[in-house]
């Protein structure tokens, strides 16, 4: 145990001096209260720590004891359903310990409790080898979740002794193994992992399966893989948060982990308080069954704000070994970006663009590249899904942390505010948003909905891109000397733009929609174009096509057709035909 002294405090920022033989990324207990902080510099016989808590009182000359390890995470059965600070202190441990406001310096179990009984069950038998990631037993954490219990880092060798079936303690020892070199160790429910080294993994594979959100704007113009990285920038009020709400309770992942960092207390709140009263839709039990989330309000110090992205990330990757699919919603990177600054400003360390940190761009590429899909050394294959909201200030994408992190992800869902006052949500700018994963995807929607899935999407793609060039033009001159056919385009956009890309949460039809229901919706509403463009071409005024009300249904079709009644789209299809043909035969007896 080595200890310094206490030399200089600025904010969250302590130097400490001594002899002390302090190691980069320590944890250290600091002065009278134990305040916990860690190693972020060294220089000489001068330690730089960032503190997790707040310094008010600190002392010159008071005492700093460092534990001669990093920062790690207690990784076991347990961590399913809890809420952690951004630490890793279970929240609800710390409220019995102090009540509603947490006491600095306080000292309780992090992760999971040691003591609790779970029922163990064996997967390996003596004699068999393991290495890192070898699955020895499971244990049933949640009615949704089975924790794999595995040989942790680095261990390798031949199992000697392992525990029947039956209830233990999460500290009791499970299994031992030998070595090559006769040494042997002991294997429990519990393993710990630095936060800020990534888990390694056997192999990484090409993420070419669908993330399916039930998110029209995003399962069909701007999909996410499985394994994929995702950011949502956006100004206050564009729906960031609720828009990761509903990726969390509909996205096909078998994990949440959500990441509170560094929001208004009553926004984590509402989180803290949603989430448990959430149901699972494929499960119908509580979405807590299969969510963690890390809550570190904007109150908090900003020391750990800046771990907490990096204890989400861990934890995922700890599921992701297991062969779990992980979706992790930041929100917000913003947030955490100004935790580094407000840091590299107390380290006095030169600025770059906007007072943030030259090494931004690195830190962001550390994050979101731990994200993806990998076959680990025990076999199975598992993903990490990274969606992180972004926060620019006045909605200004053109801010170092969007566009630094725009380098680094493959999907951009642009929020717009003109669209979310409109009352148009999910508020996805169809206009400048992206995804880069269509590619890959491809083969995924050929096979699982249809080979004219990627044909369609296109076509609509480019109608929504005319109507775009024809509102400029109409702007200048107006609609009126705009032909029939443009003005179709315009009016086909509209009815698309509420019927599709506005999608309602809170309906009970209308808030999760799947990619087969997507892919009719879109053949309707080029059906409609088709045929009203024929009728335009024949001579027949728009006007007319607007008095048969079938773009004002399409509007309403999302919710009179149910997610399992897909059929009805071709008794629906046929019934626009026909009266589209009935509009024809009219007009040609008007003519005549």
């Amino acid at each position: 145990m080595q200890k310094k002294k206490v030399v200089s405090i600025n904010g969250s920022v302590v130097l400490a001096k001594g002899d002390g033989d302090f190691a980069m990324h320590d944890i250290v207990h600091i002065g009278d209260l134990k305040l916990l902080g860690e190693v972020i510099k060294i220089e000489k016989n001068v330690a730089t720590i960032q503190v997790y808590e707040n310094t008010s009182g600190l002392k010159i000359g008071e005492e700093v004891i460092g534990e001669d390890e990093p920062l790690s995470l207690v990784l076991g059965p347990g961590i399913m359903g809890n809420i952690f600070d951004g630490i890793e202190r279970p929240l609800q441990v710390l409220k019995q310990v102090s009540g509603d406001f947490i006491e600095r310096g306080i000292a309780c179990e992090v992760g999971v409790n040691s003591e609790k009984v779970w029922h163990f069950v064996p997967t390996m038998k003596m004699g068999e080898k393991v290495c890192f990631n070898s699955i020895v037993g499971e244990v049933k954490e949640t009615q949704l979740i089975t924790n794999k219990i595995m040989c942790p880092f680095p261990i390798e060798g031949q199992i000697i002794e392992i525990k029947q079936e039956g209830d233990y303690r999460a500290s009791e020892v499970m299994a031992k193994v030998k070595t090559a070199e006769d040494q042997i160790f002991e294997i429990t429910m519990i393993q710990k992992w630095p936060v800020r080294k990534p888990r390694p993994y056997k192999e990484r594979l090409i993420a070419k399966e669908l993330l399916v959100t039930g998110q029209r704007v995003v399962d069909t113009f701007f999909p996410i893989a499985k394994g994929g990285t995702a950011m949502l920038p956006g100004g206050f009020g564009t729906g960031k948060t609720m828009l990761q709400h509903q990726l969390a309770k509909w996205s096909d992942s078998d994990i949440i982990v959500y990441i509170g960092c560094g929001e208004r207390g009553n926004e984590i709140t509402e989180v803290l308080e949603d989430f448990p009263k959430m149901i699972d839709p494929k499960t119908k039990k509580s979405l807590m069954e299969r969510t963690v989330l890390i809550a570190n309000t904007s109150n908090m110090p900003v020391a750990a704000r800046e771990a907490s992205i990096y204890t989400g990330i861990t934890i995922a990757e700890y599921y992701r070994d297991m062969g779990y699919h992980v979706a992790i919603m930041a929100d917000s990177t913003s947030r955490w970006a100004e935790a580094l600054r407000e840091i590299s400003g107390r380290l006095e360390e030169m600025p770059a663009e906007e007072g943030f940190p030259s090494y931004l761009p690195s830190r962001l590429s550390e994050f979101y590249g731990r994200a993806g899909v990998v076959k680990s050394q025990n076999g199975k294959i598992g993903s990490i899904s990274i969606i992180g909201a972004v926060s620019p200030q006045g909605s200004d994408f053109s801010e170092p942390v969007t566009q630094n992190t725009k380098r680094f992800v493959h999907t951009f869902w642009a929020l717009s505010r003109s669209l979310a006052y409109s009352r148009h949500y999910p508020a996805v700018d169809w206009n400048i948003s992206y995804s880069e994963y269509i590619g890959e995807l491809t083969n995924w929607y050929e096979e699982n909905v249809d080979l004219e899935f990627l044909d369609l999407r296109q076509e609509i793609l480019k109608i929504l891109e005319e109507e775009n060039k024809l509102l400029e033009i109409a702007r200048v001159i107006g609609q009126d000397v705009l032909s029939d056919s443009k003005k179709l385009i315009l009016q086909v956009s509209k009815a698309f733009r509420v019927g599709f890309l506005r999608q309602s949460a809170v309906h009970e039809i209308d808030t999760f929609v799947p990619v087969q229901k997507q892919f009719q919706m879109m053949q309707t509403i080029l059906l409609i174009y088709e045929k009203s463009l024929q009728l335009i071409e024949k001579g027949i005024p728009i006007s007319e096509i607007l008095e048969t009300g079938i773009l004002a249904e399409y509007e309403e079709l999302k919710f009179k057709i149910k997610n399992d009644e897909l059929d009805k789209f071709e008794e629906y299809n046929i019934f626009v035909k026909n009266r589209l043909k009935k509009l024809e035969e009219l007009y040609k007896e008007h003519i005549e």
